[in-house]
């Protein structure tokens, strides 16, 4: 078996964890299906443990990464904003640099490993 490689960055607002890799995968899944409540299930999480993950975050930042539309006769939804977009694609974006930068030393690491 392979060794699998993670990092797991985060981002902290005094003891809490403004962004981190679940929040950013559950932003991500908020975009996909455009609800907190289907990103929720796609986690296997409650509709209140994902909003209060979200609330979290929210809190922490200067604006509101989601946006939300409360239900009705059409339904409501959640859609990321310029920010939530924003933490997405630079959260990505800095595990993709430190990947390729620590490429080296993962690979000498990996050999360590037990197959």
């Amino acid at each position: 078996m392979k060794p699998k490689v993670q990092f797991r960055l985060r981002v902290y607002r005094d003891s809490t964890i403004a962004i981190g890799p679940g929040k950013v995968a559950l932003l991500e899944a908020i975009a996909a299906t455009g609800s907190i409540s289907a990103a929720a299930r796609e986690f296997g999480m409650s509709y209140r443990r994902a909003w209060v993950l979200v609330d979290e975050m929210n809190r922490a930042l200067t604006s509101p990464a989601i946006n939300t539309a409360t239900g009705g006769a059409h339904g409501g939804g959640a859609t990321l904003t310029e920010v939530g977009q924003a933490i997405v694609t630079r959260y990505r974006a800095i595990e993709a640099k430190a990947a390729e930068a620590a490429a080296k030393d993962i690979a000498a690491l990996s050999r360590l490993i037990r197959d």
